[in-house]
């Protein structure tokens, strides 16, 4: 459920609750960006961890849990290699990120 959906119906038509609402939110934004020293670099380890996850590792393993007795070879071949991909790519992501937090705080 969206923030825009809690508005009271009797104010639907009003563009100004919606604006108001997004403009919080990108304060908000901003102000934890300010805030947290670390942001950018807390986020390239988000992203580096989540991103593969989501991009490259589920989309194939639901494939194979889906598919599970139907799978040729090749099909298994190529989710196992792009697993492979996406964990390695993860795991050098997540070593990247965690040095430059780790030379940060010397």
């Amino acid at each position: 459920m969206s923030l825009e959906e809690l508005i009271p119906s009797r104010h639907l038509k009003s563009h100004l609750y919606p604006i108001l609402i997004r403009t919080a939110l990108v304060i908000s934004t901003l102000l934890v960006g300010l805030v947290i020293p670390f942001f950018g670099l807390v986020m390239s380890l988000i992203g580096s961890l989540l991103t593969m996850l989501v991009a490259l590792i589920l989309p194939c393993a639901c494939f194979l849990s889906i598919v599970r007795g139907k799978v040729t070879f090749f099909q298994g071949l190529a989710c196992a290699l792009i697993i492979a991909v996406g964990v390695v790519s993860s795991v050098f992501g997540t070593y990247s990120a965690l040095s430059k937090i780790i030379d940060r705080l010397k």
